[in-house]
């Protein structure tokens, strides 16, 4: 995908959801089929490699009430990998890319990571280096497949003072993934919000 620029105005109104249930989990593959399978001709075993319901968060992507893009991120011990980057070709251009990106990156920082990486497509790499800092990886090639060029990038992340952690109030652990700020079903066990902060 070639991002092209980011900031095209009188666009609808974009928003990032993280995806939790079987209809949304849906649209981030209907959008990937689109962008992936259909507009660069992946095979449908690479592109559904058997890494999107273990250990992945998807975020996705829409332009009013219709999904139109996604991203997936993966988890590991020292870093998060992002992945599965697709923009429907009708909304390439826009803000959206932006939005979906910086979305991306403030879920791996809240969960407390610092460092992010991803395998951007050669002709994307300014892209990521002009808007996230990003830098390809010393010393590691570039490689290629599905007939695309790719050269691994790294980020650097900023600390958050709300990271999530070992210490965080346990009713927040137990929220939604990336919906830590709003009080989830266990905090309303008792027939009431509890009245000490929510925040972690």
């Amino acid at each position: 995908m070639n991002p092209g620029d980011p900031m095209r105005p009188n666009t609808p109104p974009y928003s990032v959801r993280v995806a939790r249930s079987l209809e949304d989990l849906m649209q981030v593959q209907a959008v990937r089929t689109l962008v992936y399978m259909g507009d660069q001709a992946c095979p449908y075993e690479e592109e559904f490699d058997g890494n999107d319901f273990a250990g992945a968060t998807h975020l996705l992507l829409t332009c009013g009430r219709e999904p139109v893009g996604v991203v997936r991120l993966r988890w590991f011990g020292e870093f998060a990998k992002m992945e599965r980057l697709a923009v429907r070709r009708e909304h390439r251009g826009g803000p959206g890319l932006l939005m979906l990106s910086r979305a991306a990156f403030d879920l791996a920082a809240r969960k407390g990571y610092r460092r992010l990486m991803g395998h951007a497509q050669v002709r994307g790499e300014a892209f990521w280096k002009r808007y996230f800092n990003g830098r390809p990886r010393a010393g590691r090639p570039r490689f290629n497949f599905s007939q695309y060029d790719y050269v691994e990038m790294e980020f650097d992340l900023a600390p958050r003072a709300d990271a999530i952690g070992l210490d965080t109030d346990p009713f927040v652990l137990l929220r939604p993934e990336g919906d830590w700020d709003r009080p989830g079903v266990l905090d309303y066990a008792a027939g009431e919000p509890r009245q000490r902060d929510l925040a972690a």
